[in-house]
């Protein structure tokens, strides 16, 4: 968890066996007691909602997280013709991506950091946190990486989330060389679904939309009918459509994701405490 001003955060549900996570639910509430402050859920999953409630917290949809079943990935027929060629255009630019278990990126950190390094200069971004994974040489060298290679120089990478159970696979860090080719990333997004499929992992993660998948009605809570504003017009915040339109290209299932904290001011409050944890502090998020 984070803490930020007077909000304690969870990242996600409870870890563990499901019948203990309502007893995690109260313990995170007892120790922001404990702390006089406010306890909070980030991004948690629909099948506990009603622990949450149990346990006194009110839930906020966030938007959808999306995830693509590998059992049926494939880049044929009509619905996926566009991201066929795409990726039949990489290959004919000379891309191609290798996967690098974790026991040897420590090889390959000084360019990777290269990489990530020149991302955030192209971009004018500093590095998030908390529910965002940051360029660290300790943290990424846990991780298998995912290189996109053109002629044998390296110009993007990934770092990948995986579980030995092979119940799901995700990206964490995304990255590439300012001025790659267009498509890059759908092609290495594309070939890892392939490639994971062959080891019998049953989806891929493409991670969350925020704001999206809000109601659409004139009674819809308030909530959502700020957020839908926020979608539709607050690309100068951040690029909400974007985002929703590059997961879409891979035809994924869509979750929703849920905050659960106090209610009414409260959850404004916390709310704007889990930004500041990501963008780093709450000057980085008004600059930005």
């Amino acid at each position: 968890f984070g803490t930020r001003s007077r909000s304690l955060v969870s990242l996600f549900d409870p870890v563990g066996p499901e019948s203990e996570c309502e007893e995690m639910m109260w313990r995170l509430r007892e120790l922001a007691d404990e702390r006089g402050v406010r306890a909070a859920f980030y991004q948690v999953r629909p099948h506990l909602l009603p622990l949450y409630l149990d346990a006194g917290f009110r839930v906020y949809k966030l938007g959808e997280y999306a995830w693509v079943p590998l059992a049926d990935f494939s880049l044929k027929g009509s619905k996926r013709a566009n991201l066929r060629h795409g990726c039949s255009r990489a290959e004919r630019q000379g891309l191609k991506v290798e996967v690098i278990p974790a026991e040897q990126t420590r090889d390959y950190i000084p360019v990777l950091q290269s990489i990530s390094d020149a991302w955030l200069k192209g971009l004018n971004l500093k590095e998030k946190g908390f529910s965002l994974g940051a360029f660290s040489t300790e943290y990424v060298a846990q991780q298998p990486v995912a290189l996109v290679k053109q002629d044998e120089k390296i110009i993007a990478f990934a770092s990948l989330l995986i579980t030995e159970t092979k119940e799901e696979v995700s990206v964490d860090l995304m990255r590439y060389i300012p001025g790659s080719a267009p498509g890059t990333m759908e092609y290495l997004f594309a070939q890892l679904m392939l490639y994971y499929q062959a080891q019998g992992y049953k989806r891929f993660g493409l991670g969350m939309a925020p704001l999206s998948g809000m109601a659409d009605h004139h009674l819809a809570p308030t909530w959502h009918r700020v957020a839908r504003l926020i979608f539709a017009h607050g690309e100068n915040l951040y690029n909400f459509q974007g985002l929703r339109s590059f997961k879409e290209k891979f035809s994924p299932e869509w979750e929703p994701r849920y905050l659960a904290a106090n209610g009414g001011i409260s959850a404004v409050k916390t709310s704007i405490d889990i930004a500041a944890l990501i963008s780093g502090g709450l000057r980085k998020m008004v600059l930005k």
